[in-house]
C-alpha cells in the first residue's frame, strides 16, 4: 500500500466506495480466494487485474492528440444539441404564452358560443348512454368470440 496519507472524504458514500476499491485491490494483490467476495469486490478485482497487465499493443506517440481530435466534435455536437433544444423549446413557450394572452383578450368572443353549442349535447346525455353501451358491448363481444372459436 501507499505510505501517502489519505485525505478525509466529505461524502460517506464516496468513502465507502473508495474503501471497497482499496479492499478489492489488496485482495487481488494478495491472491486471496475470490469466491467469498461480493459482486462489487469481484468487479473491482477484475479491474485491478486488467490495470496490472500491460496493454497488448503500444499506443502511438501522439495518442492524446488523436483522441482530443476525435472527442472535439462530440463536445461541439453537445453544444449544438443545446442550441437545437433551445430553438425548439423557446418557440413552444412563446406559443403557449401567446395562446394564454389571446384567450384572455378574445376568449369571451368565442368561448361563450362554444359553450352554447355544447348545451344541446349536455341536455341530451341520456341519448349518449345507449351509444356508449353499444360500443362497449361490441368490444367485449369481439374479445369473447375469438376465444370461443379456438375451443
Amino acid at each position: 500500500m501507499n505510505d501517502e496519507p489519505v485525505q478525509p472524504f466529505d461524502d460517506a458514500a464516496r468513502e465507502r466506495e473508495w474503501l471497497a476499491q482499496e479492499t478489492a485491490m489488496r485482495r487481488e494483490r494478495l491472491h486471496l480466494d475470490p469466491h467469498h467476495d461480493d459482486a462489487r469486490t469481484q468487479r473491482y478485482r477484475m479491474l485491478a487485474r486488467a490495470l496490472r497487465q500491460a496493454p497488448e499493443e503500444n499506443l502511438p506517440p501522439d495518442f492524446a492528440r488523436q483522441l482530443a481530435v476525435q472527442v472535439g466534435p462530440v463536445r461541439r455536437a453537445s453544444s449544438d444539441a443545446r442550441i437545437e433544444l433551445a430553438l425548439i423549446v423557446l418557440p413552444g413557450i412563446a406559443l403557449v404564452v401567446g395562446l394564454i394572452v389571446v384567450t384572455m383578450l378574445y376568449g369571451s368572443n368565442w368561448l361563450s358560443p362554444m359553450f352554447a353549442l355544447s348545451q344541446p349535447i349536455v341536455a341530451s346525455w341520456h341519448l349518449l348512454l345507449p351509444f356508449v353501451a353499444c360500443i362497449v358491448f361490441t368490444g367485449l363481444l369481439a374479445r369473447v368470440r375469438p376465444s370461443a372459436r379456438k375451443h
